[in-house]
């Protein structure tokens, strides 16, 4: 009954050689399902060591048993081989065993497995960690290249693969590889992808935003009791303090407050010397520039020289000029 099962499982597996028979471009696909079928089998040896010559005659009975059995392994898979196999290259191969066979054919596509090898060798030293991509997938995709340039047979050195894997991350883990490379860490491929998994975990909460701002129906507010802005469909009244009143500031600037001077009744006019108006509104001085030029007709008016040199000094503060003027006629 156990012998049943067995070869029920030995023709399900296979079957994947049937699906996918050699015809030259396909080496590499059709050698990894040997591979897999075999191994299977246990009989994957047979391709990998070649046939002992025959014990003696005196040998042990166990040196006879295992020899017949690796004559009968090599035989049955020398057929599988050639079961699965375009007749093509079934008929340059009827006459050779499975070992010799494996190498035949390996040297017949050693040009396509090279370039393949080449092109898994450059994927592998060229794929870079794009920044904000997980970690976990980025490790595992290096690792199916190693895997693949090992069943090329071309293994790549564990401490080679570990300086590959730290130069592809990207810039936020350029401190875990610093600490890595300071402890002088020698790590295998799956406890180096745990290390950078925890790294990735740590890193996520460490960025991860102490407040967050939840929008709401009338207005933002913030969360973890830090308070609230609430902002409504109009804008709200700015408050804003009164402005301090500067006092006796001279000048025209926009902001300043210039204490307010005496009543107009109490000023006297510069050209006519009356009280009741400013220079500015004397009607004597205005009825003197229609007449004549304003310089000669406010000396005729004025007639006194000390009051026209007064006068000049128009544009200064009013207050200062009262003051002259009070000196002058007293």
């Amino acid at each position: 009954m156990a012998n049943t099962v067995t070869n029920t499982n030995n023709l399900s597996l296979r079957s994947i050689l049937e699906k996918d028979k050699l015809t030259g471009p396909n080496f590499l696909d059709w050698e990894r399902n040997l591979m897999i079928v075999l191994r299977h089998e246990r009989k994957w040896y047979v391709l990998e060591e070649p046939l002992p010559e025959a014990p003696p005659a005196g040998a042990s009975a166990a040196a006879r048993n295992a020899h017949k059995k690796h004559s009968d392994d090599l035989l049955d898979v020398g057929c599988l081989m050639l079961a699965t196999m375009s007749p093509d290259l079934q008929t340059g191969h009827m006459n050779t065993n499975a070992y010799d066979m494996i190498r035949q054919l390996r040297d017949m596509f050693q040009t396509q497995a090279r370039t393949e090898r080449y092109d898994a060798s450059k994927a592998f030293n060229e794929c870079k960690m794009i920044k904000g991509t997980s970690v976990s997938d980025h490790v595992i995709k290096m690792k199916r290249y190693m895997d693949h340039l090992e069943r090329l047979g071309h293994p790549i050195p564990l401490q080679l693969a570990t300086d590959t894997i730290l130069n592809s991350l990207s810039e936020d883990y350029k401190p875990f590889v610093v600490n890595y490379n300071m402890n002088n860490m020698e790590k295998s491929i799956a406890e180096l992808h745990s290390m950078l998994k925890t790294a990735e975990l740590s890193m996520g909460a460490k960025s991860k935003p102490k407040d967050v701002l939840m929008v709401r129906d009338g207005g933002v507010k913030k969360k973890h009791g830090q308070g609230s802005i609430s902002k409504g469909k109009g804008p709200a009244p700015a408050i804003q303090s009164a402005p301090k009143v500067r006092e006796n500031v001279k000048g025209k600037g926009k902001g300043k407050k210039v204490k307010a001077n005496k009543a107009r009744t109490e000023n006297r006019c510069f050209t006519c010397n009356e009280v009741g108006h400013w220079r500015q509104n004397c009607p004597k001085r205005h009825e003197a520039g229609r007449n004549h030029s304003s310089t000669q007709q406010l000396r005729k008016v004025a007639g006194n020289s000390e009051f026209v040199q007064i006068s000049k000094y128009r544009e200064y503060d009013k207050r200062k000029c009262n003051m002259d003027y009070a000196k002058l006629v007293s």
